[in-house]
């Protein structure tokens, strides 16, 4: 009979061995500032738990359930569990903090503490079951369980590549099964370095479910060992076959001794089908592994340290030429029992055993061409082994002893956690390389329980879907309810000038150039007026220059130069009075109306322009490429241009309270200042922007108009606006954290219009 070991070497598939799904879910109580249990209702702001897939309750009202969905790398499970992190924190009360340690807080009488209020009166009737029959103070314990796919092409190469069975289902569950039978034996050495749950509060154990002796001092896990969460003994479950797991169960159930199939808490449940049966027939598609404490130094609950670990364990797991006998498996959960009840500081009494399984997976990297990454990860695990006051129990016992108790700690690093997570709250992290409205639409996305692929990262295409309904999102705002022609139509300026134009909306005279020389030509008739040259198809703002008063010569070719940067075909169009506003419409209303102001500073009498430059970009709020609410001042070409026009260089030091402008042009992506004013426009002006976007066929359009006046009433007959560019994919960010005024959130009202069934 072949090995996996000798049939991965025969194949040579190395990179494949080291594929596989990954998903986690992940429990955490919340609680008070105070250092209490919070007894509040699970946020009505998460939406609803019957179809959530990211935010759920376990066992009580007070007990959040984080789920990354199944991904193809470590670093992708680990981005999506610190995406789901900040929204939860920020979306709960401002008192509220993730517990972070695995052994609950402080808890209060067991008859106090909520059950989840599900809409499935079965799902609450078993959490009354578990509650009876084991207390609910031990239903407060949290962990982490990590789901484990192997790598589908890498099982049917190695299907091919034996003759020993006959079907690709059979050979695959075997394969699982041994996982299991070994990830069981050897779990131990996960309890060993993975533990941390040394101590709890007293209140824990008055519990009349807890028989046990108390632990007289610090040991490794609390929730691994004994005092911790397990079946009865008279449930007997065997891996040795699909047939007998299956029927064991099944027989668990029928005699009262499990009131259903997933009151079954082993290290590892076999995962395929909802009923155990189904998998007789479909075979066995991932194992849940269910041992972990939460590790509190990791905000998140496991580092991608402690996942690649795992993940190369259980390749050793398979790699490994024996499979465990039962017999070894109920050895393995003995072992694991002890080892969890061993003093933090002490080597464990199984030394010799773990450092052979470390060599072992030292060989299996060497004989598979596993990176060096995976050399440093266990190689990390074996000075654990050598330097046990390493291991995280251990630590964590050093950190409660520093800081007074298990609690101050727990709290301390909750606090932390949440401050992190609320430094930004424009950042969604995990997802901050993403378009910044992009990053506030996958937060309210995953707020509200809606299902989140991303199809295309770099071109920021998001799948969205609820149960069968299916929407596709580009750049957070661009969506199937828009006509097709709309962005085509905003995205080339002058379409969109005579579009409005021919149904009547006033907009800028100007003419269209295709050539410098061309432009150049015509100098003649703009030298002494008002203008403004931009790309014909220009986005952020950028290679637009403005002359209030006309443009000598040399300043016309310079800004001539800077639109043909962007495009072939540049605008030179008339300089209209007035201030520029950002009207957003959405859906048929507008959102919100922004103020925008050029880039700019102001002067105390004693530092540079540039010195002034800096001190403003300190702003947390101003950020480069996009990646913040305002965008930082530049100093380059542009904004030199202008501040020779009004007779400055980046040396200057401008007189008190003066402001000195480095830009003409108002976009907030060139540095400009934001303030809010939806409240103050007069309404014929939203009016107006609803009814362009509507001429263009769009749902969601960013209106730029001049208003001279905005409190005089605009008309047909007497305009009090001039309409200069209606903007596909417009700015979202810039609306929700503005300079002045209200903030408007507007990605809730993109998934409104294509969820209102859910939002």
């Amino acid at each position: 009979m072949k090995t996996v070991k000798e049939n991965i070497k025969e194949l040579k598939i190395n990179n494949a061995f080291y594929k596989a799904i990954y998903g986690v879910e992940k429990e955490g109580l919340r609680v008070l500032d105070t250092g209490e249990l919070s007894l509040a209702d699970h946020p009505t702001k998460f939406g609803n738990r019957s179809f959530h897939p990211y935010i759920q309750t376990d066992f009580s009202e007070s007990q959040l359930e984080l789920i990354t969905p199944p991904l193809s790398s470590i670093q992708e499970t680990s981005r999506w569990l610190t995406a789901v992190h900040d929204v939860t924190l920020r979306t709960l009360p401002e008192n509220e903090f993730i517990w972070p340690m695995s052994m609950p807080v402080a808890l209060p009488e067991e008859s106090i503490i909520p059950i989840a209020k599900l809409d499935s009166k079965k799902d609450v009737a078993y959490r009354k079951h578990l509650a009876d029959k084991y207390g609910k103070n031990k239903q407060m314990l949290s962990g982490v369980h990590y789901n484990f796919e192997l790598d589908k092409e890498m099982v049917k190469q190695l299907f091919l590549n034996q003759t020993d069975s006959k079907d690709i289902v059979h050979f695959q569950t075997n394969l699982y099964l041994k996982l299991a039978r070994n990830f069981l034996r050897y779990r131990w050495i996960l309890t060993y370095l993975l533990s941390a749950a040394p101590v709890v509060d007293s209140s824990f154990f008055k519990n009349k479910k807890c028989e046990l002796a108390l632990p007289k001092k610090y040991i490794r896990s609390i929730r691994s060992s004994p005092f911790g969460y397990a079946n009865t003994d008279d449930v007997a479950i065997s891996f040795e076959s699909i047939e007998k797991y299956v029927e064991n169960l099944e027989y668990a159930v029928s005699e009262g001794k499990l009131s259903e199939e997933k009151e079954f808490y082993s290290g590892v449940r076999l995962r395929g089908t909802e009923e155990a049966r189904g998998m007789l027939k479909k075979g066995i598609s991932y194992v849940e592994l269910r041992i972990f404490d939460l590790n509190p130094f990791d905000a998140f609950g496991m580092s991608e340290q402690d996942m690649q670990f795992i993940h190369l364990f259980c390749m050793l797991m398979i790699w490994k030429d024996e499979s465990a006998t039962m017999h070894e498996v109920e050895k393995g959960k003995e072992m694991s029992d002890l080892v969890a009840l061993e003093y933090p500081f002490d080597s464990t009494q199984y030394y010799q055993e773990g450092i052979e399984i470390i060599d072992q997976m030292f060989e299996m990297i060497r004989e598979t061409n596993g990176s060096i990454q995976y050399i440093n990860c266990v190689q990390q695990a074996k000075e654990q082994f050598e330097k046990p006051e390493t291991t995280l129990a251990a630590r964590i016992v050093k950190r409660i002893e520093e800081n007074g108790t298990y609690v101050a700690l727990g709290m301390q690093l909750a606090k932390t956690y949440k401050k992190e997570s609320l430094e930004k709250p424009y950042r969604l992290r995990g997802f901050s390389n993403m378009e910044l409205s992009t990053q506030l639409l996958i937060f309210d996305a995953i707020q509200k329980g809606l299902k989140i692929e991303i199809l295309d990262e770099t071109e920021q295409f998001l799948k969205l879907s609820y149960k069968d309904h299916v929407e596709y999102v580009k750049n957070a705002n661009m969506t199937s309810k828009d006509q097709y022609i709309a962005p085509l139509i905003m995205e080339n300026k002058t379409v969109t000038k005579k579009i409005l134009a021919s149904k009547g909306f006033n907009v800028p005279a100007g003419e269209e150039y295709h050539t410098k020389k061309e432009a150049e030509e015509n100098y003649w008739l703009y030298k002494n007026k008002g203008i403004v040259i931009k790309p014909k198809s220009t986005n952020y703002g950028v290679g637009i220059s403005i002359f209030k008063e006309g443009a000598k010569i040399e300043d016309y070719q310079s800004a001539l130069d800077f639109a043909f940067k962007e495009d072939s075909t540049i605008l030179v169009e008339e300089f209209i009075e007035g201030t520029e506003y950002r009207f957003f419409v959405l859906n048929g209303e507008v959102a919100a109306i922004l103020l925008r102001t050029p880039a700019n500073v102001i002067g105390d009498g004693k530092h540079t322009i540039k010195e002034l430059v800096l001190e403003k970009n300190k702003n947390p709020l101003r950020g480069t490429n996009h990646r913040a609410p305002l965008e930082a001042i530049q100093l380059d070409e542009i904004e030199q241009l202008m501040l020779k026009e009004q007779g400055y260089t980046v040396t200057s030091i401008p007189e008190k309270d003066t402001q000195v402008y480095l830009r003409e042009n108002s976009n907030m992506s060139t540095g400009g200042d934001s303030t809010d004013v939806t409240d103050i426009i007069d309404d014929s002006y939203k009016k107006a922007a609803i009814e362009m976007t509507e001429t263009i066929g769009a749902r969601v359009c960013g209106v730029d108009l001049i208003i001279p006046d905005y409190t005089h009433i605009s008309t047909k007959e007497s305009p009090g606006y001039t309409v200069i560019e209606a903007n596909f994919n417009p700015a979202m960010h810039m609306h929700a954290y503005v300079s002045n005024g209200q903030g408007r959130p507007l990605t809730m009202g993109i998934l409104k219009m294509l969820f209102p069934e859910i939002i």
